[in-house]
C-alpha cells in the first residue's frame, strides 16, 4: 500500500525520473561497448601480436567510452537527487500545510518530537527511496535484458546461464525483504518514540528537577536508546546477511559463466575475443541486481517513514459545510449564537458537546465553567474554527459561521490562552503575531496597554531581546503579558480568555487582571474558567457538564440553586 502511494508521488516528477533511468540505461549500454573494445584490444595484442601503434585508435575509443560512461553515471546521479529533492520539498510542504489545516486540536494529540522527527528524518529517509532504490529497480530490469540481447547471439549456453541465474537474486531479496521490512518498521517506530520522549523530557526538565525525577528519566532514556541500538543492529545484521547472499549468488553465477566459456574456448567452440567479451559482460550483467539489493534496505527505511507521512496526509480535514461566502462588515458588533451544537471527537465514545445553545451579545462578558472534560475547550476550538460543528450551527450576527471565510473570521477573534506559546525570535516579533504588519510604535503601544513595557525595557536588548523557543527565558507572568499585548495589537471585537491568570503570584495576577479589564472593555468576551475566582465579574455564567449547558445565570443566583455550580464552588473551597 505504501509503495503504491510512493509510486503516485513519483508521477509528479515522471520526466526527471525517466531521464534518470534513461541515463542509467545509457551507461549500462556503454559498459557493453567498453567490454567490446577491451576484448578487441586484448585479442589483437595477445593473439595477433600487434603493438601500440596498431591499437591506439581502439584505446582512444575505449578511453572516450569510459569518460562518456562516467559522465552519464554522474548526470544520472544528479537527476536522481533532483527527483528526490523535488519530492522531499513537495512532501514537506504538503505535510506542513496539512498539519496547519488539521489545526491545534489534531496536533495536541500528537507528540511534537515525533512530528519534528517525521518532518526532518522521515522525509530525508524518503530521499533514498527515490534517489537510489526506485531508479535502480528500473535499471535492474532494463540493463540485464539489454545485455542478454548481446549475449544470446554470441553464445546460447552463456546466455541461458545468465537468463536462469538472474532471477535468483530478486528471489532471495524478496525472501529476506519481508523480514527486513518488519525490522525496519520497528526501527522507525522506536526512533519516533525516542524522539517524542526526548523532546518531552527536555521541555519538562525543570519540572523533573524540582520533583527529583531527572535521574529516573535518564534511566528511561538509556533504556529507550538501548532498545533503538538493538533494533538498528538487527536491521544491519539482516542487511549484511542479504548482501552476503546476493554477492555470493552473483559471484557463483559469474564463475559459472566463466567456467562454461573457458571450456568452450578450450575445445575451440568459441573465438577468444567473443569469450573474453562474454566474461567481461557477466559482472556488468549482475551489477544492477547487486546494487538493487544494496539499496533495498535503504528503500525499506524510506517506505517505513512514508507510511507515517501518508497516514497524516490522509487524515481527513475538519468538515466544512460552506455554501457561499459572506463577509462581515468592518467595525460591526458581534452577536455570536450557538444553536443546538453537537461535536464528538473521533477517538471518543461520548460527545464532547451535545445540544449546546447559548449566545454572546455585543459587549457582554460570559464565563464558561465546568469540570475537566465538560467541553469548555471544545467551545473555544469551535469559535476559533479549528473544528466545525457536526450538528447544529453557530451564527454571527445571524449569518452561519461556516459561510464566513475562516481567515477573515479569525481576524475578528483574539485568544489569550492559559499557557501562551512564544516562538523563537524577538519580543517584538512575538507580539507582532497579533498583527504581522504592525509597526514597532504600535507594538510598543500594545505592550504599554498590557503592562509589559516596563519589564521589556529592563531586558538587555529591549524589544529586540531573543525570547527562546517556548519563552524559556521568560517567567509565566511575563509570557502572559506578551499574550495580552498580542490581543491588544490585534484589536479584535471577540475575545476568548482561557484562564489567563492561572498559576501566577498575587502581584503578577493583579497586574494581569488590570490589563485584562482594559482589554475586555467594549468587547464581546468568553472567559473559559478552570477555577472559579475568575468568574465573579462576568455578566453571565454558563455551567457545562457532560457536554451540555446545565445551568446559566449569575454567581449568587447559581449558588442558591444548589446544583452543579454550587458543587464546583464547594470543591474549590467556597467563594473567596
Amino acid at each position: 500500500m505504501v509503495d503504491k502511494r510512493l509510486w503516485r508521488e513519483a508521477r509528479t516528477v515522471r520526466f526527471l525520473l525517466a531521464l534518470t533511468v534513461g541515463l542509467g540505461l545509457g551507461a549500462g549500454l556503454l559498459a557493453v561497448v567498453q567490454a567490446g573494445y577491451l576484448a578487441r584490444v586484448v585479442n589483437r595484442v595477445f593473439l595477433e601480436g600487434q603493438d601500440l601503434s596498431g591499437v591506439w585508435l581502439l584505446l582512444l575509443a575505449l578511453l572516450g567510452v569510459i569518460i562518456f560512461r562516467a559522465v552519464l553515471a554522474w548526470v544520472s546521479e544528479v537527476m536522481a537527487f533532483r527527483v528526490a529533492a523535488r519530492i522531499k520539498y513537495d512532501l514537506r510542504q504538503r505535510l506542513l500545510e496539512h498539519l496547519l489545516a488539521l489545526g491545534p486540536v489534531y496536533v495536541r494529540g500528537e507528540h511534537s518530537g515525533e512530528l519534528v522527527n517525521l518532518l526532518v528524518e522521515g522525509v530525508e529517509a524518503v530521499e533514498t527511496y527515490f534517489a537510489r532504490y526506485l531508479p535502480q529497480l528500473a535499471l535492474a530490469a532494463l540493463v540485464p535484458l539489454a545485455i542478454l540481447g548481446f549475449a544470446f547471439p554470441i553464445d546460447l549456453t552463456a546466455g541461458l546461464i545468465l537468463f536462469f541465474t538472474a532471477p535468483l537474486i530478486p528471489l532471495f531479496m524478496y525472501l529476506i525483504g519481508g523480514w527486513a521490512q518488519t525490522l525496519t518498521l520497528q526501527q522507525w517506530e522506536t526512533l519516533s518514540r525516542m524522539s517524542a520522549h526526548f523532546l518531552d523530557v527536555l521541555q519538562g526538565l525543570t519540572t523533573l528537577k524540582i520533583f527529583g525525577q531527572s535521574k529516573a528519566q535518564a534511566r528511561v532514556m538509556a533504556w529507550i536508546s538501548d532498545r533503538f541500538r538493538k533494533t538498528s543492529l538487527g536491521v544491519l545484521r539482516v542487511a549484511f546477511l542479504s548482501a552476503l547472499v546476493l554477492e555470493f549468488l552473483a559471484t557463483i553465477s559469474t564463475a559459472l559463466v566463466a567456467v562454461t566459456v573457458a571450456l568452450r574456448l578450450v575445445y575451440a567452440r568459441i573465438p577468444f575475443e567473443e569469450a573474453l567479451f562474454l566474461l567481461l559482460l557477466a559482472p556488468e550483467f549482475y551489477l544492477p541486481l547487486r546494487l538493487l539489493g544494496t539499496h533495498f534496505h535503504a528503500g525499506m527505511a524510506g517506505a517505513s517513514a512514508a507510511g507515517r507521512i501518508f497516514e497524516i496526509l490522509e487524515t481527513p480535514l475538519p468538515q466544512k459545510r460552506s455554501c457561499g461566502e459572506v463577509h462581515l462588515a468592518p467595525g460591526a458588533g458581534l452577536h455570536v449564537a450557538f444553536e443546538g451544537v453537537y461535536y464528538t471527537y473521533s477517538d471518543k465514545e461520548h460527545p464532547a458537546l451535545e445540544d449546546v445553545s447559548f449566545d454572546l451579545a455585543p459587549g457582554e462578558r460570559v464565563a464558561l465553567v465546568g469540570p475537566s472534560g465538560a467541553g469548555k475547550s471544545t467551545v473555544a476550538s469551535l469559535l476559533l474554527r479549528f473544528i466545525e460543528p457536526q450538528g447544529g450551527r453557530i451564527t454571527v450576527n445571524g449569518v452561519p459561521l461556516d459561510r464566513i471565510p475562516a481567515e477573515q473570521w479569525r481576524r475578528y477573534v483574539a485568544l489569550v490562552p492559559q499557557h501562551p506559546y512564544l516562538f523563537y525570535g524577538s519580543i517584538a516579533e512575538n507580539i507582532r503575531l497579533g498583527r504581522p504588519e504592525a509597526s514597532l510604535d504600535e507594538v510598543m503601544a500594545a505592550a504599554k496597554r498590557a503592562g509589559a513595557h516596563s519589564f521589556i525595557q529592563g531586558l538587555p536588548r529591549g524589544y529586540d531581546t531573543p525570547v527562546g523557543e517556548g519563552g524559556i527565558r521568560l517567567s509565566g507572568g511575563q509570557a502572559q503579558l506578551l499574550a495580552i499585548a498580542r490581543a491588544f495589537l490585534k484589536n479584535a471585537p471577540l475575545l476568548v480568555l482561557d484562564e489567563a491568570t492561572a498559576a501566577l503570584d498575587p502581584a503578577t495576577e493583579e497586574l494581569i487582571h488590570q490589563a485584562l479589564e482594559s482589554l475586555m472593555a467594549g468587547r464581546t468576551v468568553l472567559v473559559i474558567a478552570h477555577r472559579l475566582a475568575t468568574v465573579y465579574r462576568a455578566h453571565r455564567i454558563l455551567v457545562l457538564h457532560g457536554g451540555r449547558v446545565v445551568e446559566r445565570g449569575q454567581h449568587e443566583e447559581l449558588l442558591k440553586r444548589q446544583g452543579v455550580y454550587h458543587r464546583l464552588v464547594s470543591a474549590y473551597g467556597g467563594v473567596q
